[in-house]
């Protein structure tokens, strides 16, 4: 296993990790407007995701750049999903009511 492969996998779990923390230290009351916040972010993600695949030579990389673009289009969709239900919490049906 090359050297450049276990830095990356090494960053890769270390920004995990950070991730991890930095979410669950936020409170709940915020978590849906940093989700519908963030769609623009997992485009960006996704964009970087095919830029890898774009650049991938072996069968591991090609792999891995599959992989990353499934993952981002599911943040991607996932994030529109959640937005769309809450954005129909706030709907006023006929009649007034919510």
């Amino acid at each position: 296993m090359s050297n450049h492969l276990v830095t990356e996998g090494y960053i890769f779990i270390l920004a995990m990790f950070v991730g991890f923390l930095l979410i669950s230290k936020i409170p709940p009351i915020l978590h849906t407007p940093l989700m519908s916040a963030t769609n623009a972010i997992h485009g960006v993600v996704l964009i970087g995701a095919l830029s890898l695949l774009s650049w991938a030579h072996g069968t591991l990389d090609l792999m891995i750049a599959l992989l990353a673009v499934f993952l981002a289009t599911l943040n991607v969709v996932g994030g529109f999903v959640v937005t769309d239900r809450i954005l129909g919490m706030f709907h006023v049906r006929p009649g007034g009511e919510k």
